[in-house]
């Protein structure tokens, strides 16, 4: 049972979600499970961004509010923003207040349209960094992986900002290129099933 603790409903679940209460629900019906939506990847860059030197509970106490403040994270309305949004953004206390993080949701922001203007979806191009079965590696028990790099160093040649590859790895195993659930853990199975179901957009 290493790596696992026991839920309110006596099932195993990755020990990680017990640190807050809120982490159960998003770990049961989120953290894993394919997305092909060009949104929701977006929108998880970018709160993957964010956390950067800070804890996932902080980001997803605050989601509401940078879902008010990102337009939803539509990266075409972003891709808008000035640097009177900036100004406002900086005096949001719903979100985190971090001039370069902002910035370099903007950024990303453009360089999203441009990457979906000039050739496809973002949804298909993320999905061509799903990593190959030889690569996998027991779960949780790395902070990055070969796969993660080679996407981060692609958006990073592209111009977007603050897309390290251990950012990038933990975007990864949210949105389901990788299944990171623990051995044993209730919902590995389930996102097992989910991405044999899941067909990469193309």
């Amino acid at each position: 049972m290493s790596g696992l603790f026991i839920g309110p409903d006596g099932k195993p679940r990755c020990r990680w979600c017990a640190a807050a209460p809120e982490f159960l629900s998003y770990h049961d019906r989120e953290w894993g499970f394919p997305v092909a939506d060009d949104i929701r990847l977006f929108e998880k860059l970018c709160l993957e961004s964010f956390q950067s030197g800070l804890s996932w509970r902080t980001i997803l106490a605050k989601r509401t509010g940078f879902r008010k403040a990102f337009h939803e994270f539509d990266f075409r309305k972003i891709a808008r923003f000035g640097d009177h949004d900036v100004v406002r953004l900086l005096a949001d206390s719903a979100i985190v207040r971090h001039r370069g993080k902002i910035e370099a949701v903007i950024n990303n922001a453009r360089k999203a349209c441009a990457l979906v203007d000039s050739k496809e979806s973002l949804a298909a191009y993320i999905w061509q960094f799903e990593p190959a079965k030889e690569e996998a590696a027991p779960p949780q028990s790395r902070s990055t992986s070969p796969a993660a790099a080679r996407l981060s160093n692609a958006l990073k040649k592209s111009g977007w900002k603050f897309v390290g590859p251990t950012t990038v790895y933990a975007f990864m195993q949210a949105m389901g290129l990788v299944n990171d659930h623990a051995e044993g853990c209730v919902m590995r199975e389930k996102v097992s099933l989910a991405r044999k179901a899941f067909q990469p957009p193309v």
